[in-house]
């Protein structure tokens, strides 16, 4: 974000009392805070209701807040704590991203210009597939999920998502290396028939 203050700083006018800059964070991390907590409830509404409560509790702890970690892994540790509590107080649900569904919008309107007679049948499959890798990903252990969904979909760094979960990034690596082992026993199937309908697939299947 060339060009922009640093979080940190605009973190420490809002621990001030500057409403303005607290946008600025809201703005700044909206999308990707409300993505993430979306993973584990699949629920737009919910997903909203949660980021809502985040930037409150943020809003809330400001006078108190104090430059020790990233402004990053301070807000993803709240939205974790948000999103665990709220999985607790529910039944687990499959989990996809924003911009998963985003994409399948933009899949689908390519593919209306395909033959239609194969289109319906090419959609099941692809869905049936989508919702096993969704379920295998919402089945690992929590630390696995997390540190898998940290790293991978929300971009953050070993040493960040260490932050998060209060662990070393030795552990986060193991974590991470536990979670592709479990995925790869569990997605074998879907890979291998990836794989057989259409090779160019194969690597959009694999976790």
């Amino acid at each position: 974000m060339a060009g922009h203050p640093p979080d940190v700083e605009v973190m420490l006018k809002v621990k001030h009392g500057d409403r303005d800059d607290f946008s600025v964070l809201v703005q700044r991390y909206r999308k990707p805070l409300m993505n993430f907590i979306y993973r584990f409830t699949a629920n737009l509404a919910e997903s909203e209701d949660l980021t809502h409560d985040v930037f409150l509790k943020v809003f809330q702890s400001a006078p108190k807040y104090e430059p020790k970690a990233s402004l990053c892994t301070w807000l993803y540790r709240i939205a974790t704590n948000a999103a665990l509590n709220h999985l607790r107080d529910r039944k687990p649900q499959l989990s996809c991203s924003l911009e998963d569904d985003l994409e399948e919008g933009r899949n689908h309107t390519r593919n209306e210009i395909r033959d239609p007679r194969g289109l319906i049948e090419d959609e099941l499959i692809e869905q049936e597939r989508v919702d096993q890798i969704r379920k295998a990903v919402a089945g690992l252990p929590e630390n696995q999920r997390l540190a898998l969904i940290l790293t991978k979909y929300q971009e953050l760094s070993l040493k960040e998502t260490a932050e998060v979960l209060k662990c070393s990034e030795a552990a986060v690596k193991s974590l991470i290396f536990r979670a592709y082992s479990t995925l790869r026993e569990k997605l074998i199937a879907v890979v291998e028939s990836s794989e057989l309908s259409d090779p160019s697939q194969s690597a959009k299947m694999r976790p």
